[in-house]
């Protein structure tokens, strides 16, 4: 409940072209006292409360003005999670009144915890550590609650570790990442502490994986904006997400030697053509087939799907790269064509062949 007593006294005042003085002595109090009352250094008396709501002609509850909170589970935990985006530590109170209201409640317990990580790492309180500690490990036995689909043991066990790494037990932290690396989920934060702590053979293995992984769901990423922006028409939002990704994948490659991201690139410019074709923009969908092309015939002179030839990548083991494209990156590229259903783009995929045939 949060009172408002002290701007009410003071707003009803005005209101009436009152000085303080003046209320006083309608009150039979001393001027220092109504200041008192407005500077929230001291609270009127009942009796007083009472004689001021009639002389101002209003209910007590107007004249305190309370605001009652909605302590439903639901509220309070949405109260909870805007504390901590406010960056209010007032929320740490909050939350140990609801953890005394709700203490077996996963969502409670599970927005408690974030507040204080929260407010640990901005503070380096081992103490707030210590406390998120334990409300992450009560959250782990009450997760049978959770409804969350972005919530997993295995998300509770990322940051239990990373709470560690707050409290500077960088060993525990490692190996509870280690124990809960399905699908090298913490293998970024893995490489990077193991880099920290001068560990770099390792840090490496685990950064390459991080890698390779980062690049394969970003190339997923940019391929699904496509295709939105596509259906919606949206040409210029689909070049531009595409010539984004085909700027970033050359970066990938060491010295003139092809990889996998070569292959991906070339079937990326296909894409970018069909954009630029359907838009109207013909002649430099030609041009954008061509680099295609170009690109397609170097990696298919020296195919490679080897991790290791990826800049940066070191030996990753069980690591393949696949596609459903086409045995060949020339190949690739005229199914990505081909998937325009458009017979005027095809004809001028065939068109940019059959030039690069006649000059061979």
């Amino acid at each position: 409940m949060k009172m408002m007593l002290a701007e009410n006294i003071r707003a009803f005042r005005k209101e009436r072209s009152l000085t303080q003085e003046q209320l006083a002595e309608a009150l039979g109090v001393t001027a220092g006292a109504v200041y008192k009352w407005e500077a929230k250094l001291s609270i009127p008396e009942l009796e007083l409360i009472l004689q001021m709501a009639d002389f101002f002609d209003t209910s007590v509850d107007v004249l305190l003005g309370y605001e009652v909170k909605d302590n439903r589970l639901e509220a309070t935990v949405k109260r909870l999670q805007e504390y901590r985006r406010s960056k209010d530590r007032d929320g740490l109170a909050e939350a140990e009144k609801a953890l005394k209201k709700y203490p077996h409640s996963f969502p409670i317990v599970n927005a408690s915890a974030a507040l204080y990580r929260a407010f640990g790492y901005e503070s380096g309180d081992r103490a707030l550590f210590q406390r998120a500690l334990e409300l992450l490990e009560q959250s782990r036995l009450l997760l049978p609650q959770n409804q969350d689909p972005q919530i997993s043991e295995q998300t509770i066990y990322g940051r239990i570790a990373q709470t560690y790494l707050g409290l500077g037990e960088t060993d525990k932290a490692i190996e509870l990442w280690k124990s809960h690396n399905a699908d090298g989920v913490f293998s970024p934060q893995i490489g990077q502490t193991l880099a920290q702590n001068d560990q770099l053979e390792e840090a490496q293995r685990f950064l390459s994986e991080a890698l390779l992984k980062l690049v394969s769901d970003l190339i997923n990423t940019i391929i699904g904006y496509m295709n939105v922006y596509l259906k919606r028409g949206d040409y210029a939002s689909a070049q531009a997400i595409l010539r984004w990704g085909i700027g970033l994948l050359p970066g990938l490659r060491e010295a003139d030697k092809p990889n996998y991201f070569d292959k991906v690139s070339a079937i990326l410019l296909a894409a970018l053509a069909g954009s630029q074709f359907l838009s109207g923009q013909g002649d430099e969908a030609r041009e954008t087939l061509i680099k295609a092309r170009e690109l397609a015939a170097f990696f298919d002179a020296s195919p490679s799907y080897d991790e290791s030839d990826v800049r940066f990548v070191g030996r990753v083991e069980g690591a393949s790269a696949h596609d459903d494209m086409g045995a060949t990156a020339t190949e690739a590229v005229g199914h990505t064509v081909a998937q325009f259903e458009n017979e005027e783009l095809t004809a001028l995929w065939r068109s940019v062949m059959e030039q690069e045939a006649h000059h061979e």
